[in-house]
This record gives C-alpha cells, structure tokens and sequence, in this order.
C-alpha cells in the first residue's frame, strides 16, 4: 500500500460515525435499520456512510430478503493495521535506510 492509498484510507476513518459503524459491525452483520436506531441522523446520511464505507472495501453488503445487511471486512482492517505497524519498526524496506546521515551542519 503506497502512502497516497493509506493516507486515503485513513481519511475514511477519521470519521467518528464510521467508526462507531465498524465497531458495531465487529459483533456481527446487521441491517440498515438496525444501525440507523443507534445513531442520531438521517437514512440519507447512514446511506453515506455506508457508501463510503463499501466503496473502500471496509464493509461487504448483501440483501436478505427486502432488508440490506452489511458485514466487516476483518481483512481490510487487519491489512490497514499491519501497514500502521510497519510505520513503527525499521525493516529493510523503510525510507529511512535510503536517506544520508548526518546532512545537516
């Protein structure tokens, strides 16, 4: 994952009200009508969340009769986790082993 794709990434998640979703999602698939009694705004605004949410692949969707249900994606989250882990150790890998030392006077 480039930083650009990260940085993008972890904008969608800067959210509070996406986070609250993931986290309610941790416990299991639920409908939209159940996540829209927990939060305090419109069916539109859920819808954009979700939309969001879909599209950069951190909830999978799919109908159960006339009801839309969503679920976590566990992988998207795990990917994400291990690429902010990587930020925190040198590897060999790391920007910082193609850099010069000891550049400023």
């Amino acid at each position: 994952m480039t930083y650009k794709a990260l940085a993008a990434t972890l904008k969608v998640l800067s959210d509070a009200s996406r986070l609250e979703i993931l986290d309610i999602l941790s416990c299991g698939e639920r409908c939209a009508c159940d996540l829209l009694e927990h939060f305090q705004f419109s069916q539109p605004t859920l819808s954009h969340h979700m939309k969001t949410l879909v599209d950069q692949g951190f909830v999978t969707t799919f109908k159960d009769g006339n009801k839309r249900m969503y679920q976590l994606n566990h992988d998207k989250l795990k990917d994400i986790n291990d690429h902010l882990s990587s930020l925190s150790v040198s590897q060999e890998a790391c920007i910082c082993n193609t850099m010069k030392r000891g550049a400023c006077q």
